[in-house]
């Protein structure tokens, strides 16, 4: 609770004035981590299109081996009782607010917040994996869309971590 108090305590102009200007590398990767998830939300989107029928049809790259209607439809996207796709979007969709959560000190004034955005990319990196092995091994085929939707993951849990370990030495310190 004090790192939220102490994050309200900045006034917005100067909040709008790091988001915007700062070019501070915590900063840098925050903007990456939101250029990433608009990527996967991309994708995602899609896919969520398929799973939902607002969409009939995936186009896949003319390349053997990809089929990603049938990875979409597998039983596994749809064993949480919610299309994965929808899942994912939210997911990456909730990593936006939480990179620009905070000015260009944060690991240092609410070091809370980057390791909680690092936990949650982690796992959700963790989970993208998993997916990613899915492809090959049950469903014998490839999605590009979830291609595209395991790379922003990883590639967002990367980012997370290196301010996260900043953040980690702000607390022990």
């Amino acid at each position: 609770m004090q790192e939220l108090e102490r994050m309200k305590d900045k006034n917005p102009q100067q909040l709008r004035r790091e988001l915007q200007n700062s070019n501070k590398s915590d900063l840098n990767l925050r903007r990456g981590v939101i250029g990433l998830s608009l990527v996967g939300i991309a994708a995602m989107t899609a896919v969520t299109l398929f799973q939902t029928g607002v969409l009939k049809h995936l186009p896949d790259p003319p390349i053997d081996g990809f089929d990603s209607d049938k990875v979409n439809s597998s039983d596994t996207a749809y064993a949480l009782g919610v299309p994965d796709g929808a899942l994912s979007l939210a997911s990456l969709a909730a990593n936006i607010p939480l990179a620009a959560f905070g000015g260009e000190n944060r690991a240092s004034d609410a070091p809370l917040i980057p390791l909680a955005a690092a936990a949650k990319a982690t796992v959700e990196a963790a989970v993208a994996g998993w997916y990613f092995y899915q492809m090959p091994s049950k469903e014998k085929a490839w999605c590009g869309y979830c291609i595209v939707g395991a790379m922003t993951n990883w590639g967002i849990a990367a980012l997370t971590l290196i301010e996260a370990k900043k953040a980690w030495k702000s607390l022990k310190g």
